[in-house]
Protein backbone atom coordinates (compact mmCIF):
# COMPACT_ATOMS: atom_id res chain seq x y z
CA UNK A 1 0.00 0.00 0.00
CA UNK A 2 1.39 3.35 -1.04
CA UNK A 3 2.45 5.69 2.25
CA UNK A 4 -0.33 7.97 1.53
CA UNK A 5 -3.03 5.99 1.34
CA UNK A 6 -1.97 4.34 4.64
CA UNK A 7 -2.06 7.69 5.94
CA UNK A 8 -5.31 8.65 4.88
CA UNK A 9 -6.78 5.69 6.85
CA UNK A 10 -6.22 7.91 9.54
CA UNK A 11 -9.39 9.67 8.70
CA UNK A 12 -11.44 6.87 9.54
CA UNK A 13 -11.08 7.86 12.78
CA UNK A 14 -12.47 9.90 16.04
CA UNK A 15 -10.84 8.37 19.18
CA UNK A 16 -10.47 10.49 22.62
CA UNK A 17 -7.40 10.83 24.72
CA UNK A 18 -7.33 10.52 28.54
CA UNK A 19 -6.58 13.71 30.03
CA UNK A 20 -6.61 17.25 29.23
CA UNK A 21 -3.74 18.08 27.08
CA UNK A 22 -2.78 15.98 23.82
CA UNK A 23 -0.39 12.99 25.11
CA UNK A 24 2.61 11.48 23.40
CA UNK A 25 0.96 8.30 22.32
CA UNK A 26 -1.50 10.08 20.52
CA UNK A 27 0.96 12.42 18.55
CA UNK A 28 3.50 9.57 17.81
CA UNK A 29 -0.06 7.87 16.19
CA UNK A 30 -0.52 11.34 14.34
CA UNK A 31 2.76 11.00 12.85
CA UNK A 32 2.22 7.51 10.68
CA UNK A 33 -1.80 8.51 10.43
CA UNK A 34 -3.42 11.89 8.93
CA UNK A 35 -6.25 11.77 11.94
CA UNK A 36 -9.44 12.75 11.63
CA UNK A 37 -10.20 13.79 14.72
CA UNK A 38 -10.62 13.84 18.66
CA UNK A 39 -14.16 13.76 20.92
CA UNK A 40 -14.22 15.74 24.26
CA UNK A 41 -15.16 14.37 27.40
CA UNK A 42 -15.52 15.50 30.82
CA UNK A 43 -11.86 14.10 31.47
CA UNK A 44 -10.62 16.32 28.98
CA UNK A 45 -11.91 19.56 30.30
CA UNK A 46 -10.76 22.11 33.44
CA UNK A 47 -11.54 25.19 31.99
CA UNK A 48 -12.45 27.27 29.00
CA UNK A 49 -8.97 28.51 28.04
CA UNK A 50 -7.87 25.10 28.57
CA UNK A 51 -10.28 23.89 26.19
CA UNK A 52 -9.67 26.45 23.42
CA UNK A 53 -5.62 25.06 23.63
CA UNK A 54 -6.52 21.85 23.96
CA UNK A 55 -8.46 22.23 20.61
CA UNK A 56 -5.87 23.86 18.55
CA UNK A 57 -3.50 21.06 19.71
CA UNK A 58 -5.99 18.60 18.43
CA UNK A 59 -6.75 20.44 15.41
CA UNK A 60 -2.66 19.59 14.57
CA UNK A 61 -3.36 15.87 14.85
CA UNK A 62 -4.50 15.97 11.29
CA UNK A 63 -1.66 16.55 8.85
CA UNK A 64 -3.62 17.61 5.38
CA UNK A 65 -6.87 19.33 6.82
CA UNK A 66 -7.26 20.03 10.58
CA UNK A 67 -8.59 17.38 12.61
CA UNK A 68 -11.80 17.39 13.58
CA UNK A 69 -12.28 18.67 17.09
CA UNK A 70 -16.08 17.56 18.66
CA UNK A 71 -18.07 16.74 21.57
CA UNK A 72 -21.54 15.77 22.47
CA UNK A 73 -23.14 19.23 23.85
CA UNK A 74 -26.85 18.82 23.58
CA UNK A 75 -28.04 20.35 26.44
CA UNK A 76 -29.53 18.76 29.39
CA UNK A 77 -28.26 15.52 30.91
CA UNK A 78 -25.75 15.17 27.80
CA UNK A 79 -23.63 18.31 28.42
CA UNK A 80 -19.85 18.25 28.30
CA UNK A 81 -18.93 21.43 28.79
CA UNK A 82 -20.36 22.60 31.91
CA UNK A 83 -20.39 26.54 33.74
CA UNK A 84 -19.20 29.18 32.46
CA UNK A 85 -20.75 27.50 29.40
CA UNK A 86 -24.63 27.86 29.50
CA UNK A 87 -26.70 24.92 31.01
CA UNK A 88 -28.81 24.01 28.43
CA UNK A 89 -32.56 22.60 29.31
CA UNK A 90 -33.29 19.40 27.95
CA UNK A 91 -34.29 19.53 24.41
CA UNK A 92 -37.66 18.08 25.06
CA UNK A 93 -38.33 21.56 26.46
CA UNK A 94 -38.08 23.04 22.81
CA UNK A 95 -40.51 20.83 21.80
CA UNK A 96 -43.01 21.59 24.28
CA UNK A 97 -42.98 25.60 23.64
CA UNK A 98 -45.73 25.60 21.37
CA UNK A 99 -45.66 28.55 18.64
CA UNK A 100 -42.48 29.44 19.92
CA UNK A 101 -40.93 26.33 19.20
CA UNK A 102 -38.80 27.01 16.55
CA UNK A 103 -37.62 30.52 16.69
CA UNK A 104 -37.04 29.07 20.13
CA UNK A 105 -34.91 26.22 19.12
CA UNK A 106 -33.27 28.85 16.39
CA UNK A 107 -32.19 31.71 19.33
CA UNK A 108 -31.08 27.80 21.49
CA UNK A 109 -28.71 26.79 18.52
CA UNK A 110 -26.83 29.64 17.33
CA UNK A 111 -26.06 30.94 21.14
CA UNK A 112 -24.98 26.94 21.56
CA UNK A 113 -22.70 27.66 18.27
CA UNK A 114 -21.11 30.77 19.14
CA UNK A 115 -19.88 28.97 22.67
CA UNK A 116 -18.65 26.28 21.17
CA UNK A 117 -16.76 27.76 18.05
CA UNK A 118 -15.52 30.59 20.52
CA UNK A 119 -13.73 27.54 22.34
CA UNK A 120 -12.40 25.65 18.85
CA UNK A 121 -14.80 22.80 18.61
CA UNK A 122 -15.60 22.50 15.28
CA UNK A 123 -18.43 19.53 15.57
CA UNK A 124 -20.95 18.84 17.45
CA UNK A 125 -22.86 15.69 17.85
CA UNK A 126 -26.32 17.23 18.23
CA UNK A 127 -29.17 17.29 17.09
CA UNK A 128 -30.92 13.85 18.73
CA UNK A 129 -33.23 12.81 15.91
CA UNK A 130 -35.04 10.12 17.76
CA UNK A 131 -38.49 10.45 18.78
CA UNK A 132 -39.66 9.66 22.11
CA UNK A 133 -42.06 7.31 21.46
CA UNK A 134 -41.45 5.23 24.29
CA UNK A 135 -41.71 6.74 27.81
CA UNK A 136 -39.43 3.71 29.15
CA UNK A 137 -36.92 4.32 26.94
CA UNK A 138 -33.77 4.35 29.30
CA UNK A 139 -31.12 6.54 26.77
CA UNK A 140 -33.08 8.82 24.86
CA UNK A 141 -36.17 10.07 27.26
CA UNK A 142 -36.15 14.29 27.26
CA UNK A 143 -32.88 14.18 24.67
CA UNK A 144 -35.72 14.11 22.12
CA UNK A 145 -37.14 17.04 21.10
CA UNK A 146 -40.75 15.63 20.55
CA UNK A 147 -43.15 12.70 20.92
CA UNK A 148 -44.02 13.45 17.17
CA UNK A 149 -41.69 12.86 13.82
CA UNK A 150 -43.41 15.70 12.37
CA UNK A 151 -42.41 18.00 15.08
CA UNK A 152 -38.79 16.48 15.76
CA UNK A 153 -38.07 16.60 11.97
CA UNK A 154 -38.88 20.45 11.88
CA UNK A 155 -37.13 21.44 14.99
CA UNK A 156 -33.89 19.04 14.14
CA UNK A 157 -34.28 21.10 10.49
CA UNK A 158 -34.07 24.68 12.15
CA UNK A 159 -31.26 23.21 14.98
CA UNK A 160 -29.29 22.07 12.01
CA UNK A 161 -29.52 25.25 9.83
CA UNK A 162 -28.39 27.69 12.65
CA UNK A 163 -25.76 25.64 14.30
CA UNK A 164 -24.15 25.32 10.15
CA UNK A 165 -25.02 29.05 9.27
CA UNK A 166 -22.53 29.62 12.35
CA UNK A 167 -19.36 27.60 10.91
CA UNK A 168 -20.18 24.48 13.29
CA UNK A 169 -20.62 21.11 11.89
CA UNK A 170 -24.20 19.24 13.20
CA UNK A 171 -24.78 15.88 13.41
CA UNK A 172 -28.23 13.96 13.39
CA UNK A 173 -28.51 10.58 15.49
CA UNK A 174 -28.77 8.08 16.06
CA UNK A 175 -30.19 5.85 12.63
CA UNK A 176 -32.27 3.94 11.62
CA UNK A 177 -34.09 5.77 15.36
CA UNK A 178 -33.46 4.76 18.96
CA UNK A 179 -36.63 6.39 20.12
CA UNK A 180 -38.45 3.23 20.61
CA UNK A 181 -36.32 0.86 22.51
CA UNK A 182 -36.34 -0.42 26.27
CA UNK A 183 -32.45 -1.18 26.93
CA UNK A 184 -29.44 1.34 26.74
CA UNK A 185 -26.99 0.47 23.93
CA UNK A 186 -24.32 1.94 26.26
CA UNK A 187 -24.84 -1.44 28.36
CA UNK A 188 -26.93 -4.31 26.15
CA UNK A 189 -27.77 -4.37 22.72
CA UNK A 190 -31.46 -2.64 22.03
CA UNK A 191 -33.72 -4.15 19.87
CA UNK A 192 -36.23 -2.33 17.49
CA UNK A 193 -39.24 -4.26 16.48
CA UNK A 194 -40.89 -2.44 13.65
CA UNK A 195 -41.24 -3.17 10.06
CA UNK A 196 -39.38 -1.19 7.44
CA UNK A 197 -43.08 0.69 6.20
CA UNK A 198 -43.31 1.86 10.08
CA UNK A 199 -39.74 2.81 10.06
CA UNK A 200 -40.24 4.88 6.72
CA UNK A 201 -43.58 5.96 7.85
CA UNK A 202 -42.09 7.71 11.20
CA UNK A 203 -38.51 7.24 12.46
CA UNK A 204 -37.04 8.34 9.09
CA UNK A 205 -38.79 11.44 8.75
CA UNK A 206 -36.26 13.46 10.81
CA UNK A 207 -33.44 12.05 8.80
CA UNK A 208 -35.28 13.31 5.72
CA UNK A 209 -35.53 16.67 7.04
CA UNK A 210 -31.70 16.80 7.96
CA UNK A 211 -30.52 15.26 4.65
CA UNK A 212 -32.44 17.67 2.94
CA UNK A 213 -31.03 20.59 5.13
CA UNK A 214 -27.26 19.12 4.23
CA UNK A 215 -26.44 17.64 7.81
CA UNK A 216 -22.26 17.46 7.77
CA UNK A 217 -22.85 14.23 9.67
CA UNK A 218 -25.24 11.14 10.38
CA UNK A 219 -24.48 8.93 13.44
CA UNK A 220 -25.37 5.46 13.42
CA UNK A 221 -27.48 3.62 16.46
CA UNK A 222 -25.86 0.49 18.14
CA UNK A 223 -29.83 -1.77 17.69
CA UNK A 224 -30.57 -4.43 16.22
CA UNK A 225 -33.33 -4.13 13.96
CA UNK A 226 -34.47 -7.91 12.57
CA UNK A 227 -36.87 -6.92 9.80
CA UNK A 228 -33.12 -4.98 8.61
CA UNK A 229 -31.33 -7.25 9.34
CA UNK A 230 -31.17 -10.43 11.96
CA UNK A 231 -27.84 -10.83 13.28
CA UNK A 232 -25.80 -7.61 13.05
CA UNK A 233 -26.38 -4.00 14.65
CA UNK A 234 -27.54 -1.17 12.60
CA UNK A 235 -24.23 0.38 12.59
CA UNK A 236 -22.18 -2.82 11.16
CA UNK A 237 -25.70 -3.71 8.78
CA UNK A 238 -25.58 -2.68 4.95
CA UNK A 239 -28.91 -3.01 4.64
CA UNK A 240 -28.80 0.47 6.98
CA UNK A 241 -26.12 2.38 6.44
CA UNK A 242 -25.92 1.80 2.28
CA UNK A 243 -29.67 0.17 0.84
CA UNK A 244 -31.58 2.93 3.30
CA UNK A 245 -29.38 5.35 4.27
CA UNK A 246 -26.91 5.92 1.22
CA UNK A 247 -28.64 4.53 -1.65
CA UNK A 248 -32.65 5.11 -0.55
CA UNK A 249 -32.29 8.17 1.65
CA UNK A 250 -30.15 9.82 -0.55
CA UNK A 251 -27.68 10.60 2.07
CA UNK A 252 -24.09 12.20 0.47
CA UNK A 253 -22.85 13.91 3.47
CA UNK A 254 -20.48 11.77 6.44
CA UNK A 255 -21.87 8.34 8.31
CA UNK A 256 -20.23 7.65 11.50
CA UNK A 257 -20.50 5.39 13.69
CA UNK A 258 -21.25 5.67 17.52
CA UNK A 259 -19.01 4.47 20.10
CA UNK A 260 -17.63 1.33 18.95
CA UNK A 261 -16.36 0.35 22.84
CA UNK A 262 -20.09 0.66 23.96
CA UNK A 263 -21.28 -3.14 25.40
CA UNK A 264 -23.84 -3.07 22.28
CA UNK A 265 -20.64 -4.05 19.86
CA UNK A 266 -17.90 -4.68 21.82
CA UNK A 267 -19.93 -7.29 24.16
CA UNK A 268 -19.88 -9.42 20.65
CA UNK A 269 -16.93 -8.06 18.51
CA UNK A 270 -13.43 -6.57 19.18
CA UNK A 271 -13.26 -3.06 18.30
CA UNK A 272 -10.61 -3.30 15.24
CA UNK A 273 -12.95 -6.09 13.85
CA UNK A 274 -16.19 -3.80 14.09
CA UNK A 275 -14.63 -0.88 12.75
CA UNK A 276 -13.86 -2.71 9.74
CA UNK A 277 -17.23 -4.36 8.89
CA UNK A 278 -18.62 -0.16 9.98
CA UNK A 279 -16.75 1.06 7.19
CA UNK A 280 -17.22 -1.81 5.02
CA UNK A 281 -21.24 -1.84 5.57
CA UNK A 282 -21.12 2.44 4.37
CA UNK A 283 -20.04 4.65 7.32
CA UNK A 284 -17.15 6.57 6.52
CA UNK A 285 -15.98 7.51 10.07
CA UNK A 286 -16.10 5.53 13.37
CA UNK A 287 -15.80 6.75 17.19
CA UNK A 288 -13.97 4.72 19.55
CA UNK A 289 -14.02 6.83 22.65
CA UNK A 290 -12.63 5.12 25.69
CA UNK A 291 -9.25 6.95 25.32
CA UNK A 292 -6.88 3.97 24.91
CA UNK A 293 -4.21 5.42 22.67
CA UNK A 294 -2.81 1.88 22.05
CA UNK A 295 -6.78 0.81 21.33
CA UNK A 296 -6.89 3.38 18.44
CA UNK A 297 -3.44 2.63 16.83
CA UNK A 298 -4.58 -1.29 16.52
CA UNK A 299 -8.34 -0.33 15.10
CA UNK A 300 -6.32 1.74 12.46
CA UNK A 301 -4.02 -1.13 11.84
CA UNK A 302 -6.87 -3.22 11.26
CA UNK A 303 -8.34 -1.02 9.26
CA UNK A 304 -5.03 -1.04 6.86
CA UNK A 305 -5.13 -4.83 6.67
CA UNK A 306 -8.61 -4.75 5.28
CA UNK A 307 -7.95 -1.98 2.70
CA UNK A 308 -4.58 -3.74 2.03
CA UNK A 309 -6.56 -7.51 1.74
CA UNK A 310 -9.44 -6.00 -0.40
CA UNK A 311 -12.30 -7.15 2.86
CA UNK A 312 -12.64 -2.97 2.20
CA UNK A 313 -12.72 -2.60 -1.59
CA UNK A 314 -10.83 -0.09 -2.77
CA UNK A 315 -13.98 2.11 -4.23
CA UNK A 316 -15.70 1.95 -0.68
CA UNK A 317 -12.04 3.41 0.71
CA UNK A 318 -11.99 6.00 -1.61
CA UNK A 319 -15.87 7.41 -1.27
CA UNK A 320 -15.10 7.32 2.43
CA UNK A 321 -12.23 8.92 2.26
CA UNK A 322 -13.75 11.60 -0.34
CA UNK A 323 -16.92 12.11 1.51
CA UNK A 324 -14.28 12.85 4.50
CA UNK A 325 -12.63 15.19 2.48
CA UNK A 326 -15.15 16.82 1.63
CA UNK A 327 -16.63 18.00 5.30
CA UNK A 328 -13.22 19.20 6.34
CA UNK A 329 -13.29 21.53 2.85
CA UNK A 330 -16.67 22.43 3.62
CA UNK A 331 -16.31 22.99 7.43
CA UNK A 332 -12.25 23.72 8.34
CA UNK A 333 -10.57 25.14 5.18
CA UNK A 334 -10.11 29.06 5.17
CA UNK A 335 -9.73 31.49 7.76
CA UNK A 336 -10.43 31.03 11.19
CA UNK A 337 -9.61 32.38 15.03
CA UNK A 338 -6.66 30.96 16.36
CA UNK A 339 -6.34 29.85 19.92
CA UNK A 340 -4.83 32.97 21.39
CA UNK A 341 -7.59 35.28 19.40
CA UNK A 342 -10.19 32.83 21.15
CA UNK A 343 -8.53 33.20 24.79
CA UNK A 344 -9.23 36.79 24.46
CA UNK A 345 -12.52 36.63 23.43
CA UNK A 346 -14.34 33.53 25.42
CA UNK A 347 -14.90 35.41 28.66
CA UNK A 348 -17.39 37.70 27.05
CA UNK A 349 -18.83 34.46 24.84
CA UNK A 350 -19.55 32.06 27.48
CA UNK A 351 -23.23 32.38 29.24
CA UNK A 352 -23.63 35.51 28.44
CA UNK A 353 -27.23 37.16 29.74
CA UNK A 354 -28.67 36.70 26.08
CA UNK A 355 -27.50 33.26 26.37
CA UNK A 356 -28.77 32.75 29.80
CA UNK A 357 -32.49 34.73 28.77
CA UNK A 358 -32.89 31.82 26.33
CA UNK A 359 -31.99 29.13 28.70
CA UNK A 360 -34.44 30.41 31.21
CA UNK A 361 -37.18 30.63 28.20
CA UNK A 362 -36.29 27.25 27.38
CA UNK A 363 -36.72 25.85 31.20
CA UNK A 364 -40.19 27.44 31.75
CA UNK A 365 -41.12 24.10 29.86
CA UNK A 366 -39.79 21.77 31.55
Amino acid sequence: MPLATRRDIGQYLIGSMPGTSVPAELRSLAREFDLGGVIMFSRNIEAPEQVAELAAESEALGRTAPAWVSVDQEGGRVARLKEPFTRWPPMATLGRAGKQSEALAERFAKALAEELTAVGITLDYAPVLDIHTNPKNPVIGDRALAERAEDVAKLGRVIIRALQGAGLAACGKHFPGHGDTSTDSHFELPLVEHAPDRLRAIEFEPFRAAIAQQVAFIMTAHVLVPALDEHRPASLAPNVVQRLLRDELKYDGVILSDDLEMKAISAKYAVPDAAVDAIRAGCDAVLVCSGDIDLQGRTLEALVRAVESGEIPAPRHDDAFARLKRAKQRFLIGDRPGPRARIKTLRGILGREEHQLVAAEMAAYL
